[in-house]
């Protein structure tokens, strides 16, 4: 199967949605689909102590494939897949875009988010985007309209995260990103630009280190370059179909979803690849790769009901 041929036949099978302008939004989404080149930018531009010392700016280059993995009349579901090369392969973050989504997590600090209810009137014509990390634990939540403005296509959303991949085992200056993400199309591609700031949280109040800003540039390339990434995703997507089904029913059932960082020195996702590896060689099915699943993730889950800082 052709990555144009998985994506147009995932369209070919959406609902019709009622309303225009939701189903102009909805391309929108699905226009984020495909094989790209990534460059990744980061820059620290203003302070608020002078004695702060700047760190580094970044640069990144990375292949990126994005495929639609789920539908629903509204409801879209996008995997990234990240190609080190055609025999390296990882499955990278997830995105999730929701209409008028009812609930929002918000990220608190120190592994936790707290479920609120945004009135109507608030998500009434939005899209809620929900980033989910490479195991599928919540990142952030975040809704706006898809918007037009002299002829460009953007949305941008403001929200609480966790520290960046790039910083979270480097640095503990601070312990929440305050992330304004903007998302709009180019001729070749799109592009992620974030306005952030790095906050340092206590029980007491929030206060700002430094500002940063974030330009993440999705280069569209041929279809082929990408192969092998959507081959180890048909390969695995079951797998991850039963950690996404857990992960639901825990954000169901809590108010608070708190989760321990390391159980044993291990991280979660080092868990879930040791268990992706023993399901492909055990052929597991459904029931029982359901269990083994919940097994795992039972002891990441801290029942603690009280939202902690870190």
């Amino acid at each position: 199967m052709t990555i144009r041929y998985a994506i147009i036949g995932l369209i070919m099978s959406m609902p019709i949605l009622l309303n225009a302008q939701s189903k102009e939004d909805k391309q929108n989404i699905l226009n984020l689909c495909g094989c790209y080149d990534v460059t990744f930018e980061y820059a620290e531009t203003f302070r608020t102590d002078t004695n702060y010392q700047y760190h580094d700016n970044k640069t990144a280059h990375a292949r990126e494939l994005i495929i639609p993995i789920e539908q629903a009349d509204d409801k879209i579901i996008l995997q990234h897949m990240l190609v080190v090369n055609d025999n390296y392969i990882i499955k990278h973050w997830r995105e999730d875009w929701t209409y008028q989504q009812p609930t929002l997590l918000t990220y608190k600090g120190n592994n936790t988010w707290e479920k609120s209810n945004p009135t109507d009137a608030q998500v009434s014509g939005k899209w809620t985007q929900t980033v989910w990390q490479v195991d599928d634990m919540p990142r952030y939540q975040g809704y706006s309209h898809w918007l037009k403005n002299d002829s460009k296509t953007y949305w941008e959303s403001t929200a609480f995260a966790p520290l960046p991949r790039r910083e979270y085992t480097t640095r503990s200056d601070y312990n929440i990103m305050k992330r304004t993400n903007k998302i709009f199309f180019t001729d070749n591609g799109w592009v992620h630009e974030q306005d952030n700031e790095k906050i340092i949280r206590s029980e007491e109040n929030d206060s700002l280190l430094v500002k940063e800003k974030g330009l993440n540039t999705y280069v569209k390339i041929d279809d082929s370059k990408c192969t092998a990434a959507l081959k180890q995703w048909e390969e695995s997507k079951e797998f991850w179909v039963a950690v996404r089904a857990q992960w639901q029913e825990y954000i169901n059932d809590k108010e608070v979803l708190i989760v321990k960082k390391t159980v044993e020195d291990e991280k979660l996702y080092e868990r879930f690849y040791a268990l992706e590896a023993e399901w492909k060689e055990a052929g597991w099915n459904k029931k029982q790769l359901g269990k083994k699943v919940k097994e795992v993730m039972d002891q990441f889950i801290d029942n603690n009901k009280t939202a902690r800082v870190d």
